[in-house]
């Protein structure tokens, strides 16, 4: 049993990683490891997974084996453990025989606390195998990644299949599995395969606040992305690309622009790879543009961006590759450039799979392609994902971001439908948009090129004939089939909008670029480079990455608060006694010579300790919402309040929407109790707390939109 008071593990939390407050659900799963309860964590990436594991083998008496999937992720883990005076070490393929006999010796000697292996290590059947286990004197398993483990996972490795026998052979030892995203069918995976007995599950917010999502159209996409890799050239970032060509080409377009840019992928030289990840640590190169093999080995805390030049294969995969950005908690950004294109070019990857694999990575697919076309929250979207509610606004998307507006595409609509209809309803997107566009392909049917309708959608671009094929299929004006060669059919409400006998009106989104803000903290940027400089320096003799030290954000609380001897020191994020002894000198010193050139003085007694929110933090209204409501409680109309504020009445319904969302805005304001029973019964009927389109067709002319969207942010506060 757990003989450890929260007190002391707040105390050991600070000794060994010089934190003060644990994060989200780490004490509760530390206490359960620590009670020697089988354990299934789930948590975002970057927010302290390794910790529920590394702090109880500090305190439990013999080793902790963890199991971790690549070699660069277990490197970094040992890395960073060394530098926090933790012995921990690994077994792998890049050591040679010598320096792996060297490491089985102090393990066996007791000289480790951390032993990383990799999943392949692990034998399904070896009595010597599990005979040397045992001459370690095992305390707990960590199962790293664990996700890997399911076929429903997002990187299933077939070798982790072989784990369960861990529990099998050392039944009375407990198991902790960890990862960063996982739906309910993996996380039912990763109980049966481990063989988990009775776990305690946590699953923490999935919500980064410091991650900024934004999702462009794929138009001129490399050269949107050098001006913000330029832009941003202090900061350190990933790009992601579909192919191992595209990341040659795109880095080698970065490097002759001037930018410090490499490429990585699977098919490269082990060695060379090592070299490049390595130089990426040490921030000799800024931009590294990568196939998703540079993925779990990467820990690096002060990555400021992830761009996706194509688009990912699943959400999980989506959600796992954006968070490399941001770990050190500061303002990051997430932005994807998305085609139908890289959507067709993934399902022809998939149809390669078995028959099983393909259905589940199919699904998958088309869930991401939803994400990208959804008209709404990208936060609220990624959350719901994953099971967690979230507001409909969470002001740091492009969505949220950006002005909307009310457009009539009826005429459009019409012309796109009339030529799906003229070509017979046997064509997909793609030909439909170059007929109408009058292409001179010679896909085009001689037949179709005398129609009338050929060439009169000349005046939008190919990209905006995609979204309105997008917004006519979500809406469900338009179906498409689901054979091997997609086609798109009319429907009885398609009819109605070609026929003229019904209007459509669509929300638009006026683009805002997405800009990379340097996080409001007020601290001394010319001391903050000095204090990176000499991190630099420290790193650089002991052969670490810099962020190993310490993270840009302790050295920004450096900065800021100028600590004046060891004693206030301790006060600084990621100080740990150890971090404390070995580098704290270097860093006063530092500080001690600005504040005399500058007449500063210590300013630590501002800080205050800084407790994690078990919750997800609440968006703060705009000044523009904060306009609407006080018009709105003045007694002025939603339609009024639009047109005396230039804005579309969507817009005064979403900021509206928002209060209700956060209980400000009493929901009868807005709807009638008769009216607002007959939305809730609805949406609770039909399961539906995306669209408002499917809720308007069941409940009738009736109710206004307005009322709909009131009623189903009520819905989700209340739920």
């Amino acid at each position: 049993m757990n003989t450890y008071s929260r007190e002391k593990l707040h105390k050991a939390l600070k000794h060994f990683f010089g934190y003060d407050e644990f994060r989200l659900t780490q004490l509760p799963i530390i206490e359960s490891v620590l009670n020697a309860e089988d354990t299934l964590a789930i948590m975002p990436t970057g927010a302290g997974k390794s910790i529920c594991y590394q702090l109880p083998a500090m305190l439990l008496p013999g080793i902790t084996i963890v199991v971790s999937p690549l070699i660069a992720l277990m490197k970094d883990q040992v890395d960073a453990l060394v530098a926090n005076g933790i012995y921990a070490a690994f077994l792998n393929s890049s050591q040679s025989q010598e320096e792996q006999s060297r490491v089985i010796k102090d393990a066996q000697a007791g000289n480790i606390k951390l032993l990383y292996i990799a999943p392949e290590r692990i034998p399904a059947n070896s009595e010597s195998f599990f005979t040397f286990i045992r001459s370690l004197n095992p305390s707990l398993f960590a199962i790293d990644e664990a996700h890997c483990i399911s076929s429903w996972g997002h990187d299933f490795r077939p070798e982790y299949l072989k784990l369960a026998v861990l529990k099998k052979q050392f039944p009375g030892i407990p198991v902790i599995a960890l990862t960063a995203s996982a739906d309910k069918v993996t996380q039912n995976d990763i109980v049966q395969r481990l063989a988990l007995h009775k776990p305690q599950i946590f699953i923490s917010s999935f919500n980064r606040p410091n991650i900024y999502y934004f999702i462009q159209p794929k138009r001129e996409a490399f050269g949107h992305i050098l001006e913000y890799v330029k832009k941003h050239k202090d900061d350190c970032g990933i790009i992601y690309a579909l192919s191992r060509a595209s990341t040659e080409d795109i880095a080698g377009r970065l490097h002759q622009a001037g930018v410090k840019a490499a490429y990585y992928h699977a098919g490269m030289d082990g060695g060379e790879r090592s070299r490049v990840q390595e130089a990426f640590q040490r921030d000799d190169y800024k931009v590294i543009v990568a196939t998703i093999a540079f993925g779990m080995g990467i820990d690096k805390s002060n990555v400021r961006y992830v761009i996706h030049h194509d688009v990912s294969k699943n959400i999980e995969g989506y959600y796992q590759e954006t968070g490399r950005a941001g770990r050190d908690g500061l303002r990051s950004d997430a932005i994807l450039y998305y085609s139908v294109g890289d959507i067709i070019k993934l399902k022809r990857f998939i149809q390669n799979d078995d028959p099983k694999q393909a259905a589940i990575s199919q699904k998958k697919l088309q869930l991401m392609q939803e994400f990208c076309e959804h008209e709404g929250c990208r936060r609220q979207y990624l959350m719901q994902y994953f099971g967690e509610e979230f507001p409909a606004y969470c002001g740091s998307c492009d969505y949220c971001m950006s002005s909307l507006e009310e457009k009539d595409a009826t005429v459009d609509a019409q012309k796109l439908l009339s030529a799906i209809v003229r070509t017979g309803e046997r064509y997909g997107a793609g030909y439909i948009i170059d007929f109408l566009r009058g292409s001179a392909s010679e896909k085009i049917q001689a037949a179709h090129k005398e129609l009338k309708t050929y060439g009169i959608g000349k005046h939008l671009k190919k990209e905006e004939w995609q979204w309105m094929v997008q917004q006519l299929l979500y809406h469900k004006f338009i179906d498409k089939t689901d054979d091997q060669f997609v086609t798109l059919k009319l429907n009885e409400k398609g009819w109605k909008i070609l026929k003229g006998e019904s209007e459509l009106k669509l929300v638009m989104k006026k683009e805002k670029e997405q800009v990379l803000e340097e996080e409001e903290q007020e601290y001394d940027k010319q001391l903050f480079n000095d204090l990176r400089s000499v991190r630099s320096d420290m790193a650089e003799r002991e052969h670490v990455p810099a962020y190993n030290i310490v993270p840009d954000n302790a050295l920004i609380e450096l900065a800021k608060y100028l600590p004046e001897n060891f004693d206030e020191l301790k006060h600084i994020s990621g100080f740990g006694d150890y971090k404390i002894s070995r580098y704290g000198a270097n860093f006063l010193r530092v500080i001690k010579q600005y504040a005399e050139e500058h007449n500063l003085t210590s300013k630590i007694h501002f800080k205050k300790p800084k407790k994690e929110k078990k919750a997800p933090a609440k968006p703060t209204a705009s000044a523009t919402q904060k306009a609407t409501l006080e018009m709105f409680r003045e007694g002025i109309g939603v339609p009024e309040i639009a047109v005396l504020r230039g804005l579309s009445t969507a817009t005064i319904d979403n900021h509206l929407a928002y209060f209700v969302a956060s209980s400000e805005l009493d929901i009868y304001k807005l709807v009638s109790k008769h009216k607002l029973e007959t939305i809730l019964s609805t949406i609770k009927s039909t399961g539906q707390t995306f669209a408002l389109k499917p809720l308007k067709d069941l409940l009738g002319d009736k109710y206004s939109y307005t009322e709909i969207k009131m009623g189903l942010e009520y819905y989700k506060r209340i739920s």
